[in-house]
């Protein structure tokens, strides 16, 4: 039996042992995808999450994931294998600078993508997701202005989709804004009958080349419906594991960042490792904690959108 192996058995026998399921972003490394219970993107790994008997739910993304699976599941114990997993696009949008902001904009209804802290989640009206955001926002009063954060590129994107003026909060994700147009036109001169695919948090100089664009999950699910055999991918190059499950015999190309970089790799979900994995299932550790009042300021905007996208 090989270390790696060992490794795996050890963690089979841990989820067992502690009733514990564990949950993967689709951006994570294989290893940790093939050896998950449920892959996804972070909602619905948390409402996943929410809805099984586990006891231990080991969170494989980034640090706002796992507190959205806390939100919704005060009761279980939540587990992050590195503790130092976290989001550019989070920490853009500090909860005492966010404060401020919305302070400016006292008459706003303010729209949070989920891409952010439960501090900022608990001064939010609506969260959003990438795939829901524009239906969201469009089911919005008329008369009531708009705020939202922290994603100024998707905020952007749902703006010109909805028809609504929004006011937006300058975040970014490191990662969506690192692609190179040089490269991706060089890409589509290559392979010119491949679909561009592309998430709405890139940059909109870059979605303005896409065939398509869409969440996470409409991007897999589009490299399996659509009738193109070759796909240039404009999202976090982890995804391309599932596509190549998904859509097999189809060809993926990534496009590199700038001066061919390889940082379209988010360096957060990479801090997680199998041996992380194994480490927190059995410590328990790190956990975590957040305050009830907290929790439940945080937990109704999520609940708001959940009823809305009924």
């Amino acid at each position: 039996m090989s270390a790696d192996d060992a490794l795996v058995a050890a963690i089979e026998r841990l989820k067992r042992d502690r009733n514990a399921i564990v949950l993967a972003h689709y951006y994570q490394e294989p290893e940790i995808q093939d050896i998950a219970d449920f892959i996804g993107d972070s909602l619905e790994l948390s409402r996943k999450a929410a809805s099984t008997d586990a006891d231990v739910i080991v969170f494989c993304g980034v640090h706002f994931m796992a507190e959205t699976a806390k939100i919704l599941s005060p009761e279980k114990t939540v587990v992050l294998p590195d503790l130092d997993a976290g989001c550019s696009l989070a920490d853009d949008c500090p909860a005492d600078a966010f404060a401020d902001f919305r302070a400016k904009h006292p008459d706003h209804v303010v729209v949070s993508y989920i891409n952010c802290t439960a501090a900022v989640k608990a001064q939010s009206d609506l969260i959003c997701t990438s795939s829901n955001a524009v239906d969201l926002v469009q089911q919005l009063p008329a008369d009531r202005p708009v705020l939202f954060a922290p994603d100024q590129n998707l905020g952007r994107w749902v703006q010109r989709q909805s028809g609504r003026e929004l006011t937006l909060w300058p975040g970014r994700c490191i990662v969506h804004e690192t692609f190179s147009e040089e490269a991706l036109l060089e890409l589509k001169l290559e392979h010119p009958d491949a679909e561009v695919i592309a998430h709405p948090e890139c940059q909109e100089h870059l979605l303005d080349l896409a065939d398509f664009i869409g969440s996470t999950s409409k991007l897999l699910n589009r490299t399996q419906s659509s009738a193109a055999e070759t796909f240039i991918v404009l999202t976090e190059p982890g995804i391309l594991h599932q596509m190549k499950q998904r859509a097999p015999g189809k060809t993926l190309l990534d496009v590199p960042g700038v001066d061919g970089c390889s940082c379209n790799a988010c360096p957060y979900m990479r801090l997680n490792t199998l041996q992380k994995l194994h480490d927190c299932l059995e410590s328990l550790e790190p956990a975590i904690e957040l305050e009830e009042e907290l929790r439940l300021r945080a937990l109704q905007p999520i609940q708001r959108m959940l009823e809305m996208s009924r």
